[in-house]
């Protein structure tokens, strides 16, 4: 399956929307796009999977490098996931614990602005 991903400025923060299988095959595709995210400027980046079906270590992998190369730029990345397996991925891997996950963008956006 293919990687969608689309970016739009959200509310304090960059949202990037993802779509389809994050795995090895797809990765360089997301490591190209957080990468522009980064170039940009951003500070705060909200990942979006709702819309997520699968995600391997590469794509957690990737996750955490996002969260190191902002974290000298005081930001942070925020994680919006609906589907209970890529949740369950993220919680048995501790990524939980480095990155906050949120049910929905708008609860993330939310809790920038808090």
């Amino acid at each position: 399956m293919n990687l969608s991903l689309a970016t739009r400025p959200g509310r304090g923060c960059v949202v990037v929307q993802l779509g389809g299988e994050l795995d090895l095959a797809t990765d360089p595709d997301l490591r190209q796009g957080l990468h522009q995210v980064l170039q940009d400027g951003a500070r705060v980046v909200v990942l979006d999977l709702t819309d997520v079906a699968f995600l391997d270590s590469t794509a957690l992998g990737t996750i955490v490098w996002l969260h190191e190369q902002l974290q000298p730029r005081n930001g942070h990345v925020r994680v919006a996931v609906t589907r209970p397996l890529v949740l369950r991925v993220m919680e048995l891997t501790s990524v939980d614990r480095l990155v906050r996950i949120y049910d929905t963008v708008a609860a993330a956006e939310a809790d920038l602005a808090a």
